[in-house]
């Protein structure tokens, strides 16, 4: 069976004035920003926890961890993601649209760190990375395929 034309849904935000993106199906859901709770961690980029319907998800601060900078403001959310068993919450500039691409748009990124960039996807002249979340959060199990 070709997957020439099979599909993927992304969720694409921004960080710092560029475009990330994330597979749909591991985005749990979208919140407005509100400051972590700080906690003691070897990983500088981790921002804290927050209590999410009464569980303790961490939040990670991806922009620090992927070198970009970028300032808390109205727009600012929290993307609350799943790998495995794992949640947590990914802070984000803002979040742009959700995005139905073809494996034609998608392309390595020979220059990445394959740790981090999973892909680059091409979509109307621009750009969009797409993260690999594994690598982003230490305790992930192996990372989810893009199809679901």
């Amino acid at each position: 069976m070709s997957t020439e034309n099979q599909s993927h849904q992304l969720v694409v935000f921004r960080l710092g004035g560029e475009h990330y993106a994330l597979p749909i199906q591991q985005v749990q859901e979208i919140i407005r920003y509100s400051e972590p709770r700080s906690v003691a961690s070897p990983a500088d980029w981790l921002r804290g926890v927050i209590s999410l319907r009464g569980r303790i998800v961490p939040v990670y601060d991806v922009a620090s961890r992927i070198g970009v900078r970028t300032e808390i403001s109205e727009q600012t959310k929290i993307v609350i993601a799943e790998v495995g068993t794992e949640t947590a919450g990914v802070i984000v500039d803002s979040v742009e649209e959700v995005l139905t691409v073809t494996e034609d748009q998608i392309s390595a990124a020979p220059t990445a760190d394959a740790s981090l960039i999973q892909a680059i996807i091409r979509i109307e002249g621009r750009l969009v990375a797409l993260l690999t979340l594994d690598c982003l959060f230490p305790a992930a199990t192996p990372e989810m395929p893009l199809a679901a």
